[in-house]
């Protein structure tokens, strides 16, 4: 166990700092690729290319951005309120079959350590009990409208090359490209929680929370 603080706090918080990390690589790796392809689209329809700095609050940076994490949010947000009823026989992603698991129990105020909520109770109480879904699905609702009003722009761009008529980001939530755009990315993130589950059945990973021992039966559940 690291004993200096700043070596306990990476190793206590390693698992998020590395998949920050990741997330701003690839982040940068979007943005300068991306710019590059707006380009090529605004000098095919004769118009002027963008800086760097103007690709940054560009409609095409917003909505190529939104439409993922929209996609993402609803992911987990549905996939934390199915886990609640539904369960996978031998699947470490699910709760047992029977019985009843902590999670499942009635919160205790009288714990030393239960968190303000709970010792409140009441409204706060119910509101905490639920706070990680309704945090992912306001989430999700935010990307999504930044997907459209990112997508009105490029949309718009389009539209006034041509000489068409120009939508409101309410209007370009009506096109059938915006659902195109976020059916697309639903159904991957959805095809995800599906391999997760169903692989997690029948394959392991060593040392991996997110599978059960390597030794255990295809029909236990792992926990």
């Amino acid at each position: 166990m690291p004993t200096s603080r700043f070596r306990r706090f990476l190793y206590e918080n390693g698992l998020l700092l590395v998949t920050l990390v990741m997330i701003l690589a690839a982040l940068t790796g979007q943005i300068l690729t991306g710019w590059h392809d707006n380009n090529d689209d605004l000098q095919q329809m004769g118009l002027a290319q963008l800086t760097l700095g103007q690709y940054l609050h560009s409609g095409h940076l917003l909505e190529a951005t939104f439409e993922n994490w929209e996609s993402e949010f609803l992911q987990m947000g549905v996939y934390v309120v199915l886990t609640i009823w539904l369960r996978q026989k031998g699947s470490p992603e699910s709760k047992k079959l029977e019985g009843e698991e902590d999670v499942d129990k009635d919160p205790d105020p009288g714990k030393a350590d239960a968190p303000w909520p709970v010792r409140r109770g009441g409204g706060w109480l119910r509101l905490y009990q639920n706070s990680l879904s309704l945090v992912f699905f306001a989430l999700f609702l935010g990307a999504m409208y930044l997907h459209a009003r990112g997508g009105m722009a490029v949309y718009n761009i389009e539209q006034a090359h041509e000489g068409k008529l120009l939508v409101s980001t309410w209007g370009y939530m009506h096109t059938s490209r915006f659902w195109f755009e976020s059916f697309q990315n639903w159904q991957s993130e959805f095809i995800s929680i599906f391999s997760l589950v169903g692989l997690s059945i029948f394959l392991r990973q060593q040392a991996s929370p997110q599978s059960k021992p390597v030794d255990a039966a295809t029909s236990e559940t792992g926990k």
